[in-house]
């Protein structure tokens, strides 16, 4: 896709810092890293959102996450943690409309986090759990029920 900038990054079109490239994925520097060492794993293939992105590439996406994030602990950047994170949609938070995993680092007081909701702790009824199971299940594919 022409306007897509991770496209333009696949093509070489505009610079990217490279951590990892295989057939189906490549994972590059953020160039607004939340923390030192933000990387972003993206499939090769134009995926606008996870509906087209191919169960073997996101397999191969959260591999590479989990790789890449346990080199950085490893790294003489020195996380102490790290979390992968995947925005799927605009109200998700997604920004750019090419399928892509964050392996974020994490450092003390780092200043990054995850905000949870009002209400957040709240054991929800059984039956209200079984009751969205049920809508959840029903929209599975054939193969999957």
């Amino acid at each position: 896709m022409r306007d897509c900038v991770f496209c333009q990054i696949l093509a070489g079109e505009v610079e990217a810092s490279i951590v990892y490239r295989d057939e189906r994925v490549t994972a590059f520097m953020d160039i607004q890293p939340l923390t030192p060492g933000h990387l972003l794993v993206i499939p090769n293939q134009h995926a606008s959102s996870l509906k087209s992105v191919e169960p073997d590439t996101m397999s191969r996406m959260a591999v590479i996450g989990q790789m890449l994030g346990l080199a950085l602990l490893e790294s003489s950047l020195a996380p102490q943690a790290f979390n992968l994170f995947l925005a799927n949609g605009e109200l998700a938070g997604q920004t750019v409309f090419h399928s892509h995993l964050h392996v974020i680092p994490r450092y003390p007081d780092d200043g990054f986090g995850v905000r949870f909701p009002p209400g957040f702790g709240r054991i929800a009824e059984r039956g209200e759990l079984d009751e969205q199971a049920e809508v959840v299940r029903a929209a599975l594919p054939p193969e999957h029920v």
